[in-house]
């Protein structure tokens, strides 16, 4: 059980719930606060003109609504609203956005009645999901159209994702006797005026963005010892004079991974020693080609990249982002503009251009696999075949470049694409949960182009039949993935071996790089 409401939330907290299943469980203290703070808004609101409780929303917040219809008012937005389109979000993705929205309502400042929290849990730990869809929020007053249809859900409208089928929201809370959400004040408007898609599909980015750097460096050291690299580049004494805690830290991971492997070579022992240096021109080459020798360099900024991310994007999940905030301590209810995207916005598109140059080095690095005239070592497109008949890993590179090349083009920024709309009351808008979706859609590809990679070097490990002088770590890799992939020489399709090795890299939880 993962406790919210004590405490902050953290991406590995977080990580639990959506990945190993782990079920929420709600503090009672933070209970209270939340109850202690419908009651306050309940009583402060009586005889007083405030925003989204007795007002229309955005620009038509200048006409009352009388008290009559101030219950239907909530009901009228979460239906208005609930305009998505495009595709189905992943179930996954919905479920971290109901954990998100959960935990800002329970930091106790946004008026809802604790019905509204209880039913969120209940369905995020039954994988009830509701089906909310990609188009619509503009990331300003929150994710207003994605968590419309989380709305329409609660109210036991809609539709739901359940067990991989769609059914009416009704039919399933009929059968786990979930009894809708009844409006009290103003949940409608607190369920709608957040952050919470932005983030919870932010969080699930940051945590896959680990995955992928970790598998990157990994891949970086099995090439080095494939092409029998010097070990000079990822040396402490090298990148200890720059200081950058990513670059420093991906050189340790690398001299970690490649510390009992029997292929890296020791620069002194072979271009210092004067019994080599008589010849005018040398085999080996003096330096590798930079997607060899740069890995920390490069590397080094993604990772750093990553982290900031996660800092900035666990700081707004445990943050109050709706409006207004519903202070019961300080008896006052203040208006402004915490459901602006901002901030996880700008971070989402820093994460994919970060990730788009991950997989750039990786398509550089498959480009050296695959050229026998830059390698020098390996068949060309490492080809276990008859040359000019059979055809090796030549199909799968046009796939990788293409999807790089896709991903270059995802890295526009959606931060500084802002369209005033809403009458112009939103003239400036974060666009938040479209930088996210389309970060996600750039990790999603990373994670194919990092397994043809992977697949390429298995078949150039084979190819050299040096299983037994690969380090510890690269041989453990080698042989689980071997499983699942075996050695190919004859020409089959590979798509189907694509997506299991795919699988592997995003579904392991257990990262050989980062073991100690």
């Amino acid at each position: 059980m993962i406790l919210v409401g004590q405490s902050p939330l953290s991406l590995d907290n977080f990580s639990e719930l959506l990945f190993k299943q782990k079920e929420i469980e709600l503090d009672e203290a933070a209970l209270k606060k939340v109850n202690d703070n419908f009651n306050f808004l309940k009583k402060f609101s009586s005889n007083k003109l405030i925003y989204g409780i007795n007002t229309g929303f955005g620009p038509m917040a200048q006409y009352k609504v009388n008290e009559e219809n101030i219950l239907q008012l909530q009901y009228n937005l979460i239906r208005s609203h609930s305009s998505g389109s495009g595709k189905l979000m992943d179930p996954l993705l919905s479920k971290a956005l109901m954990i998100a929205r959960l935990n800002s309502f329970m930091q106790a400042y946004s008026g809802v009645h604790t019905e509204v929290i209880e039913l969120l849990k209940d369905l995020i730990n039954k994988n009830i999901n509701p089906c909310i869809y990609e188009h619509g929020g503009v990331g300003a007053s929150g994710d207003l159209v994605q968590l419309a249809h989380l709305g329409l859900v609660l109210i036991g409208e809609g539709e739901v994702l359940f067990e991989g089928e769609i059914y009416p929201t009704i039919e399933i809370f009929n059968r786990f006797d979930i009894k809708p959400l009844s409006i009290h004040i103003r949940e409608g408007l607190a369920i709608l005026n957040g952050t919470s898609a932005m983030t919870g599909i932010g969080m699930i980015n940051i945590i896959q963005a680990h995955k992928l750097v970790a598998w990157s460096v990994l891949f970086s050291a099995m090439i080095n010892e494939i092409v029998e690299a010097f070990d000079d580049h990822y040396s402490l004494e090298l990148n200890i004079v720059k200081h950058h805690k990513g670059q420093n830290k991906i050189a340790a991971i690398m001299r970690h991974i490649l510390k009992d492997s029997k292929m890296i070579r020791d620069r002194s022992e072979h271009l210092y020693n004067p019994d080599n240096l008589d010849q005018e021109v040398f085999e080996d080459k003096v330096q590798e080609y930079y997607s060899l020798r740069c890995v920390t360099q490069v590397l080094g900024p993604i990772y750093d990249t990553i982290a900031q991310a996660e800092n900035v994007v666990v700081n707004e999940l445990n943050s109050v982002n709706d409006n207004p905030v519903i202070d019961h301590e300080n008896k006052n209810i203040f208006h402004g503009g915490n459901f602006h995207g901002d901030y996880v916005s700008l971070e989402m598109d820093k994460l994919k251009i970060a990730i788009t140059k991950l997989s750039m080095l990786s398509e550089r690095q498959l480009n050296y696999l695959l050229n026998n005239k830059l390698n020098q070592k390996l068949p060309p497109f490492v080809n276990l075949g008859v040359l000019g008949f059979n055809f090796g890993m030549q199909g799968m590179q046009f796939t990788a470049t293409s999807t790089v090349a896709e991903n270059q083009t995802l890295s526009f920024p959606m931060y500084v694409h802002s369209i005033p709309n809403n009458n112009d009351n939103q003239d400036i808008v974060s666009m938040g949960c479209n930088a996210a979706l389309m970060t996600k859609k750039v990790i999603d590809n990373s994670f194919e182009v990092l397994a043809i990679q992977l697949m390429t070097i298995l078949q150039a490990i084979d190819y050299m039949e040096c299983q037994d002088r690969l380090s510890t770590i690269s041989r453990e890799l080698y042989e689980k993935v071997r499983i699942i992939f075996p050695k190919f020489i004859e020409d089959q399709p590979k798509y189907k071996d694509l997506k299991r090795v795919k699988d592997f890299l995003e579904s392991s939880e257990h990262l050989i790089a980062f073991e100690n």
